[in-house]
Formats: C-alpha cells, structure tokens, sequence
C-alpha cells in the first residue's frame, strides 16, 4: 500500500528541511508499522526564494520524492488540487510545510482509516494559542455564520490537515471547479470522517503567508461557494422596502386627507434616497459576486499551469 503525501509550498525556505526530517520520521514508522510506503509530492506555488531548489535536493537524495512547480503564484487551493491529480497513492495525506500539522498523528490517522471504519481522518483546533484574538474572533464568526447558512457544515478549528482513501480523494478530484474552497468541498462529498483536535501549534520558521485580508476574502469564498443565501437576503431586503415604502405611502396621504400636512422633510428625504442607493448598490454587489464566479467557470481556465516537474 502507498501513502501520498502532498505538500503545498509557497515560499518556505526556512521550514521545509525541518518539515523534510519530521514528515521522514513518520513515514517511516508508518512503514515498520505498518509495510505502508510513501511517496511525497511537493508542490512548488510559485515561489520567489529557494522552496524548489530544496525540494529539488530532496528529490536527488530520496528517490520517492516527486514535485510540481507552478508558472506562477495560483494559490493554495490550486497547488492541493493540483497535488491529489498527481497523488498515486491508495491514500493521501494533506499537510502544511510549516509543521503547523503535526506528521506525528499520522499512524493514529491512519490506523483508524486503515479499520474500515472511516474513509477519512481529519484534523481541527482545540485551541487558537498564539493567534490573534481579532483573527480569533473573526474565524468563530466565520464558522458560525457558514453552518446557519449553509447546508455543508464546517467544523469550527478545521485544518487541511487530513489522510483518506482513496475512493474519497477520486470524488474531490472529479470537482473541477475553478474556484476552490477545499474544506467545503471535503464537507460536500461527504464519507465517514473523524475528528482528531490538537493544540494550535506554531509556525516551526518564517512568516505566514495569510494575512487578515486574504483570510476575509477567503472566507468570503467559502460563503459563496457554499451557500445561496446572500442572494435570499438581498430579495428579502427589496421585498421589505417596497412593502415599507407603501406603508409610508399610505402615511402620508392619511396626513394631508386628515390635518392638510404639506410634504416636508428636505433632509430626511436625502438621508432615505442615500441610504435605499447604497442598499441597492449592496444587493447588485451581492448578484455581481455570484456573476463574476459563473464568468470565471464558464471561461474554463486551467486552474493552474505547471512549468516544471520531476
């Protein structure tokens, strides 16, 4: 049996030789465990420093190393898909180059995939130790919000961090979409999962490549690729200020039939013609969203362009 693991990299000079010697210990108990082989696919995201001279180096010293480098930065979604087309394995493993994904729980992960009683192993937060609290408090409201609007449920805490069959990674590789939203699409397949939590770890070396605005649009990614419900929201507010423009409508004919009130209110009227534009303008942005992701998909654009492999 093999195991693919598959390693998105952007960027990580610092951390992938220490990701290299952690990811190597467990894949090698894995094997006297378990006669488990591996094979590692790195996935080079169009990085700027030495990430594919070293995944290079570590293809020359370990013939079960194998890589992909991207023409450009396409993103992480893309190099995840891009390394389970490129995974052989009779189950794959998702991880982190920044040890932020403990290597170490994959003989628990794959003990419990290998008992026929889950089809995937998945891995959350217990913890946001050492995160920002604004991000914190972000990512919970993400969460929360999502699962009320939504039909696909995401676990509060959950990382790419996961090992499964294959059968499972077959049904997420048969969802070409263009835009991606990986743990959505983890949740939509379905198959039997379970949950492992851990501690937030660390960063072993150099800096996030996520900051709070990438996360935001990110998140925004996620709620429209999983849910129609800014489009109900936007028809339920049209609906609602038509009904309450009748209603003040009937107010002030009722005014000027019973005391001859003439129409006033110059700043008022101002303030209700801005505040129902920007609404508008809200919805139409909300349409326009959705419209720009059915542009992007009717395009059929690769989702990501190798220009090296080996």
């Amino acid at each position: 049996m093999l195991l693919s693991y598959i390693v998105p990299c952007h960027n990580e000079e610092e951390s992938l030789p220490l990701f290299y010697t952690e990811a190597n210990k467990a894949a090698q108990q894995l094997k006297l465990k378990y006669n488990l082989e591996a094979e590692f696919i790195f996935v080079d995201d169009g990085s700027s420093d030495k990430t594919l001279n070293l995944i290079k180096n570590f293809k020359i010293d370990n013939g079960r190393v194998r890589y992909l480098s991207f023409s450009r930065n396409f993103g992480k979604e893309a190099a995840i898909y891009a390394g389970l087309r490129a995974a052989k394995g009779d189950y794959l493993t998702l991880l982190d180059a920044d040890l932020q994904d403990p290597p170490n729980l994959l003989t628990e992960m794959y003990a419990e995939v290998l008992s026929g009683n889950y089809d995937c192993v998945a891995t959350r937060r217990a913890t946001r130790k050492g995160e920002p609290p604004i991000r914190s408090w972000f990512a919970r409201r993400f969460y929360s919000l999502i699962n009320k609007i939504s039909s696909t449920k995401l676990v509060d805490g959950a990382r790419d961090f996961r090992l499964f069959n294959r059968k499972m990674a077959d049904a997420i590789i048969g969802l070409g979409e263009y835009n991606r939203f990986s743990k959505g699409i983890f949740s939509w397949v379905g198959f039997k999962t379970k949950w492992l939590s851990y501690d937030n770890i660390e960063r072993a070396a150099g800096n996030s490549k996520w900051n709070f605005n990438k996360l935001f649009a990110y998140s925004l990614e996620g709620i429209f690729a999983f849910s129609s419900a800014p489009l109900a929201i936007a028809s339920f507010l049209g609906l609602f200020f038509c009904a309450l423009a009748f209603v003040f409508i009937a107010v002030i004919i009722a005014r000027t039939l019973i005391w001859g009130d003439p129409v006033a209110g110059y700043p008022s009227l101002i303030t209700a013609i801005l505040f129902i534009g920007g609404l508008q303008l809200f919805c139409l942005g909300i349409i326009g969203q959705y419209l720009a992701r059915l542009y992007l998909e009717s395009k059929k654009r690769p989702i990501y362009i190798i220009k090296e492999e080996g």
